[in-house]
This record gives structure tokens, sequence and C-alpha cells, in this order.
């Protein structure tokens, strides 16, 4: 059942949380605030609303995360990057309002557009520690939120309580435009840059290299997308945001669009770091590549061009080179701010962030 929540402002972030006990959680960002979403069958619940003070450009779910529906002692926590280049951390719980915690800002945090976030702490005790962020300013850093105690999260205080996050910072060639991490290891991330360079990262080692040549040292495969790579040869780099991320149920797979092209790589067959298959998305340039977590063959491409409206590539792998189911959302010229799979079980859904409204729509029928 298609559906939507209408916004008292422009939506320009809209992260779903995959989390196992918080399925039904959806965070979007706007102008100067983040509101979070409970999602039923057929509408949406306003659950909280914190005030940023400016345009948010990135955000990531917690996995201490847990939605009302799967427990009375629920815990909504996220962190969000402003366009002020701040980071915070935000959360709220069944006993205790809106709190946010601000860090990152200044001389110690980014000082370029922050273009992506993820938790990275794997699935153990540390899951909520660590969050990674990736910026124009060519910057990857990994940040300790509890550097002095891991076990302070438990004991949620004030901000005056809480000491400032520690940073690992890795500088790398060019602009980095989007980071993922994977549930099955604690010391990976999946980072892009502008070019169509693809890098898996060991976020934890300390190599002994000069900040000019850092990544050289912490990466452990770098892969190349051959359009993307093309594209910048001629001189069409700005054009190109690119969108990495990897498949839920397997870290072998990665999945990425840059351009008009998207590509696929499987680790454990490599063919010289070039991805198994690569086929046409949106000839206007596609803008974020996102899995299906409960049906890991199925991915999703949405594009930012307002030439044709609102829309939505869905694509199988296992008919790779196939053409796509196209949902069309709105016509133009509204287009796609961004878009993500829900984690509720039965037919995946899809949430659509376009204009000031979210969108909410399976991408199949029951059978």
């Amino acid at each position: 059942m298609d559906f939507s929540y209408n916004s008292d402002c422009d939506i320009y972030v809209l992260v779903a949380c995959h989390n196992d006990d918080a399925p039904d959680l959806v965070a979007i960002g706007g102008d100067h605030s983040v509101e979070v979403l409970l999602v039923g069958p057929s509408s949406c619940e306003s659950l909280a609303l914190f005030h940023i003070g400016t345009r948010l450009t990135a955000m990531a779910w917690s996995p201490r995360s847990v939605s009302p529906s799967a427990s009375e002692e629920w815990v909504i926590e996220l962190t969000v990057a402003g366009a002020d280049y701040g980071l915070r951390l935000l959360t709220k719980t069944v006993s205790q309002p809106e709190d946010v915690f601000h860090f990152g800002g200044g001389l110690s945090g980014h000082h370029g557009k922050v273009n992506d976030i993820t938790f990275c702490g794997g699935l153990g005790a540390e899951s909520s520690r660590y969050v990674a962020t990736v910026s124009d300013d060519k910057m990857l850093m990994v940040w300790d939120l509890t550097p002095h105690n891991a076990d302070v999260r438990d004991e949620i205080g004030s901000p005056d309580s809480r000491p400032q996050p520690t940073v690992y910072v890795t500088a790398y060639p060019h602009p980095l435009t989007s980071i993922d991490s994977h549930t099955s290891t604690t010391k990976e991330l999946l980072v892009s840059d502008c070019r169509g360079t693809v890098y898996i990262v060991d976020w934890r080692s300390d190599p002994d290299a000069t900040e000019q040549d850092s990544w050289r040292s912490s990466s452990v495969l770098e892969l190349t997308d051959p359009h993307a790579l093309s594209e910048v040869s001629v001189g069409l780099s700005l054009k190109l945001s690119g969108s990495v991320a990897w498949r839920r149920d397997s870290p072998d797979i990665i999945g990425s669009v840059y351009g008009s092209k998207f590509s696929l790589w499987d680790l454990s067959n490599l063919q010289g770091g070039k991805p198994y298959a690569t086929s046409s998305s949106f000839s206007q340039g596609g803008h974020r590549f996102r899995w299906c977590p409960t049906f890991p063959e199925y991915f999703a491409i949405s594009t930012q061009s307002p030439l044709k409206g609102a829309i939505v590539h869905v694509y199988s792998t296992s008919y790779v080179y196939a053409q796509p189911t196209v949902f069309n959302v709105s016509p133009r010229p509204q287009y796609v701010r961004d878009f993500d799979f829900l984690a509720t079980r039965g037919i995946p859904r899809l949430a659509v962030a376009v204009g000031r409204s979210v969108v909410i729509f399976p991408i199949g029928v029951e059978s």
C-alpha cells in the first residue's frame, strides 16, 4: 500500500534503520532538524524531533536503536552531519527527552561537506562506539564516541558529562563521496572517491606514514570503475557523485553507481579488480545505490536529475542485465532527494524523499 508523510520543511537526507529490533524506523533530515518516524502498514507516526540549526547532509543509525514496536524500553540514537561540517549524536529514550551532543566541529573535525556516515564497530560490545565519516575535504575520520570508558554509553548522561570523542584521520588524494561498513568485520570500511575508485580500508591499522600517503598504508584493496575513470579522463569528474555499498548478506559483494553506470564486484573472484557486472542506469547520472536488507538480491538506484521526475530503478542480481523495474514517484520538476529500503518483513518497501514528503510503497505485490 502506498502512502506518504508530509514534513514541515524540505527533506535532504533519509535513512531507514536496518537493526533487527528497529526495522520500522526512518529518519529524515531537513533544513534545521531531524525527525524520526515510526512506519506502520499504512501510515507514519512522528516519534522524535531534534533541532540541529543547520541543513543536514548525512545521517546514520546506531546499532543501539530499538523501536517502540519491539520493546517498551525503546531507544532512538543517530549520528548526523550538518552543513556547518559539525557532527551530532542524537539520543532519545522512553524515559529521557531529545538530547543533542555536539562534536567534530571547529579545528578538530572536517573542513568540507560531510557526505556520508556509518557506524563501524561490528556486532559486538563496541558496535555503537565507532563512527566513520567521509568528506569533500578528502578525509576519512573514525570517531571513538566513548574514548575513556566503552560502558559509559549505557549511562546516557548530560552533554557536560560526556567526553569529546577522539578521532583517527586518514587523508586521501581526492574528495570522498560515500562510506559503508559491514557487520561481519570490526576493522574494514568501504570508501569511494569522486573519481571512480573504491577502497577497502583497514581503519584500525596504525601506519608509519606521512599524512599525504596514509591512505596507501591503510588500504587493503583498491577497486576501479573503468567507466568512471574514463569520464574523469575527459573532464567529467565534477558530475560524478559516486555511491558504494556492501551487500548485507555477503561482504564479498559490492555495488556502486558512478555517472550513468552501476557496477558490481565479487571479492571472491576479483578478475584484476574490475567489476564482474556493469550496466547502464540513469543517463542523467545516478546518485544513490542501496541494497535491500531483507531480500539481498535486490538493489535500487536513484538520480537527482529532475529531467524525468522523481524515479527509482530497482534491479535483481539474478537478472543484472535486464531492464530495471521503474517506479515513478512524482512528476517533474520533482526529484528524489534520498531513499532507502525499509527492513520490515514481507514485500520490500521503499521510503523515498521528494520535496517535503516521504513516499512509502512496496516494490511488488503478494503472489
